[in-house]
C-alpha cells in the first residue's frame, strides 16, 4: 500500500502562519459528489480549526475533475487568494478515460504551481473503486481533504518564511 501509515493531518503550532487575513479558494468537482463533499467538509473544518476565517474561504464548484485547473486559474485571476485547494475524485472505469483525465488534471495543477506565486494543492482522489474513494474521504484511511488543507497551510508557512 502506497500510503504505508503516513499521515500529514497534524498541524503543529510551531511554525504555523497567522491566517488572520489569509484567503483560500477550494475548487470542488461535482462529479462523485458524495466523495467531493466529504473532502470539502474535512478541508474546510481543518482550515477553520487552523485559524482561517470563514469569510476567507471561497468555494467554487465545477462539473468534474478536468475543470479543476481552469477554474483555479480563473479564481486567482479574479480574486486575491493565498492558496487554492483542488478537490476531486476520479474512479477507474472500463476505458482509458481515467488515465487521460488524471494525467491532465495533475499536469494542469502542477502548471499552475509553476506559473503563479501561490500553492495549488492536488486533493484529487484517483481510485480503482468507489469503496477506495470512500476510504479516503473520511473512511478507514482518513480524509484527503484534511490532508489537502494541512498541505495548503504548510505551503503558506513556507512561502512566508522564504519570501520576505
Amino acid at each position: 500500500m502506497a500510503r504505508n501509515l503516513k499521515n500529514i493531518t497534524d498541524l503543529n503550532e510551531e511554525g504555523m502562519p497567522d491566517l488572520d487575513t489569509t484567503r483560500i479558494g477550494i475548487v470542488v468537482a461535482q462529479w462523485n459528489e458524495e466523495i467531493t463533499d466529504a473532502l470539502f467538509e474535512g478541508c474546510r473544518q481543518t482550515l477553520l480549526k487552523a485559524g482561517l476565517k470563514k469569510k476567507n474561504v471561497t468555494r467554487v464548484e465545477v462539473p468534474g475533475a478536468f475543470e479543476l485547473p481552469s477554474a483555479s486559474k480563473l479564481l486567482v485571476e479574479t480574486k486575491k487568494m493565498d492558496a487554492v485547494i483542488c478537490l476531486g475524485c476520479v474512479v477507474q472505469g472500463e476505458t482509458r478515460h481515467f488515465d487521460f483525465i488524471c494525467e491532465a488534471v495533475a499536469k494542469g495543477i502542477m502548471d499552475l504551481n509553476l506559473r503563479y506565486n501561490i500553492p495549488f494543492i492536488f486533493g484529487v482522489l484517483t481510485t480503482d473503486t468507489m469503496e477506495q474513494a470512500r476510504d479516503r474521504a473520511g473512511g478507514k484511511y482518513g480524509n484527503k481533504g484534511i490532508e489537502s488543507a494541512v498541505a495548503a497551510v504548510k505551503m503558506i508557512a513556507l512561502k512566508k518564511k522564504l519570501v520576505k
